[in-house]
């Protein structure tokens, strides 16, 4: 008899802390790309997971008004992107731009493979999961 027992397979994260800043979408942006290129070797969906943070963060910066946490998470191919905030208003989709905002979340829902926000005392974190292996919607 062969007992086989699977093998967990590895998680590895990257934490930045982002200040308030204009600049914070681009070095955002950067982080992702060279953390995707160090930790995957680069993907097939490195420039929506790119487009996915930029949109997350410039969202941050403009709504929240404050610092924000961007975290990526990446199991097998399957990548998390997190970003936390210290607005406790949700986002919304909206179908056409306003004075809130545009397609913005409706652009990351069409990349992603789900959008979760997840609320929280003083903030939320939106989460956009994103198959790295997958083709580009």
């Amino acid at each position: 008899m062969t007992i086989t027992t699977p093998t967990a397979t590895p998680m590895r994260r990257l934490t930045v802390f982002l200040p308030y800043d204009p600049h914070a979408p681009r070095t955002a942006r950067r982080y992702t790309t060279r953390w995707l290129a160090a930790e995957a070797g680069g993907t097939r969906r490195t420039a929506d997971a790119e487009l996915i943070v930029s949109e997350l963060v410039t969202n941050a910066v403009h709504h929240a008004r404050g610092p924000c946490v961007l975290t990526l998470t990446l199991r097998g191919t399957l990548l998390d992107i997190g970003v936390a905030d210290e607005s406790e208003d949700l986002p919304e989709r909206q179908s056409a731009p306003g004075e809130r905002g545009g397609f913005g979340l409706a652009l990351v829902a069409l990349l992603g493979d789900s959008v979760t926000v997840v609320p929280a005392l003083g903030g939320k974190t939106v989460h956009v999961t994103l198959d790295t292996d997958a083709a580009t919607p």
